[in-house]
């Protein structure tokens, strides 16, 4: 059987569930950028940062041809890539840093030396299960949505409608 999901559409998918994440962050008021639910949580400003980082070093090992996700060092090795300075920018900033860096991964993650093939190759994903590199992206792209969820509800218990629902209210 022939798969039927593109590498484009993944993408263009991921584009859109960012800018929402993205807004999510502008919209959340600046006063409550630490809030979390419970003392266990992600801060709501620190599942930023890690939606950044964790989408940065998926899709960087990715691109570079990693094959097995469920090395003991993959953790360690996934650090290499995130990015510096993410802690000190503002909210404004750091919501811009979300776009401009799904971007450039995206860039990276299109271009034409990493071929079919390349994406169809299999790999073992965190757990150890075989999965080929397009289905891990997919999985990259799946964490985000989960994260953004989780965001969303941040901003519900403060009061604010989520980007996805406003553009849902007002398209009625």
């Amino acid at each position: 059987m022939k798969s039927m999901v593109r590498l484009e559409g993944i993408l263009d998918s991921w584009t859109q569930i960012r800018r929402d994440t993205a807004q999510a962050l502008r919209d959340m008021p600046v006063s409550e950028l630490e809030f979390r639910p419970t003392a266990e949580l992600m801060p709501f400003r620190q599942l930023a940062i890690h939606i950044i980082n964790a989408s940065r070093g998926m899709t960087a090992m990715l691109a570079a041809g990693e094959s097995d996700f469920s090395a003991p060092t993959f953790r360690e090795r996934m650090r290499e890539h995130f990015l510096d300075g993410l802690d000190a920018l503002d909210h404004a900033a750091l919501a811009e840093r979300l776009e401009t860096s799904l971007a450039e991964d995206n860039a990276r993650l299109a271009a034409p030396e990493l071929s079919s093939e390349f994406w169809a190759a299999m790999m073992k994903r965190f757990d150890g299960t075989p999965v080929t590199r397009l289905e891990m992206l997919q999985y990259a792209k799946e964490h985000e949505l989960t994260h953004r969820s989780q965001m969303f509800m941040y901003l519900r218990l403060k009061g604010v409608v989520p980007p996805t629902t406003r553009r849902r209210l007002a398209a009625k």
